[in-house]
């Protein structure tokens, strides 16, 4: 069976801070419609490498691209109009914005139509924003204001304005953050239904190895900088290199998340 060619191809990336290489020598690729997890300790890099990619931070060498073009260097900005959505840890939404308008927000600039003011932009996109929370499983809250939603809600809604964007590849940090169980498992299984659906391409950190085991496709392993294993879960957490690098000896268990294994 031919592998699928990647869409995000990370090659060789150096980032150094001082005389500590955060990220070092680090390559791998995700392709359409495939879920990566990105994990390692605290210190490991993860976050270094996830702004590198989205052009928070500039590498010292190596390159990234999307779907063959560099992107490597540009504004944050020029990548997410080029197709890469990112979710962060702590959820980035308008509390004082209805949830619709939430939406409504994304889409304007998806457009380049940010520079109308309300109330003249508020019918704009309006079908399209309620379509994507219908999608995502909030059509009965468009308009209730995002202050006042449950915060697994909220992450959902994160979510939808990513989508927002129809991004080719979604950065997703720690998804399911301050979530508890059972929203975790339901916020990953509809990302995945959506993403296969879409054909997005999605590298996620986190640090709840539950979430990890059960909805990754592949996971990557980064260590003091360092690309330490790549594989499918199952051989993952029996590679004797992950284990040493979280737990010291014995097996790195999808139920019970290492300590400390959270950035």
């Amino acid at each position: 069976m031919t592998a699928a060619v990647p869409l995000l191809e990370v090659s060789r990336l150096v980032k150094a801070f001082g005389g500590v290489r955060a990220v070092d020598d680090v390559s791998f690729g995700v392709a359409p419609g495939e879920l990566v997890a990105l994990i390692g300790p605290n210190g490991a890099g993860k976050s270094t490498c996830f702004n590198l990619i989205n052009g928070q931070l500039l590498p010292d060498s190596g390159a990234v691209s999307l779907d063959g073009g560099s992107i490597a260097g540009l504004a944050p900005r020029e990548i997410w109009r080029r197709g890469v959505g990112r979710t962060f840890q702590v959820a980035a939404t308008w509390a004082s914005m209805s949830v619709i308008e939430n939406v409504q927000m994304a889409l304007l600039s998806h457009h380049r139509q940010l520079y109308r003011f309300w109330p003249a932009a508020a019918p704009m996109y309006r079908d399209q924003a309620a379509a994507l929370l219908e999608q995502v499983g909030l059509a009965g809250v468009g308009d209730r204001p995002c202050a006042t939603l449950a915060y697994g809600d909220v992450k959902t809604v994160e979510l939808a304005i990513a989508l927002a964007n129809e991004p080719r590849l979604l950065l997703m940090d720690e998804p399911t953050a301050g979530m508890a169980p059972r929203e975790r498992g339901a916020l990953m299984q509809l990302t995945r239904r959506l993403v296969k659906e879409r054909g997005i391409a999605v590298l996620f950190t986190e640090h709840s190895m539950d979430v990890v085991f059960a909805h990754a496709d592949r996971i990557l392993v980064l260590a003091r900088g360092q690309l330490i294993a790549s594989g499918a879960p199952a051989a993952i957490r029996d590679d004797p290199a992950v284990r040493e690098v979280y737990l010291g000896s014995g097996r790195l268990s999808a139920d019970a998340p290492a300590a400390g294994a959270t950035r």
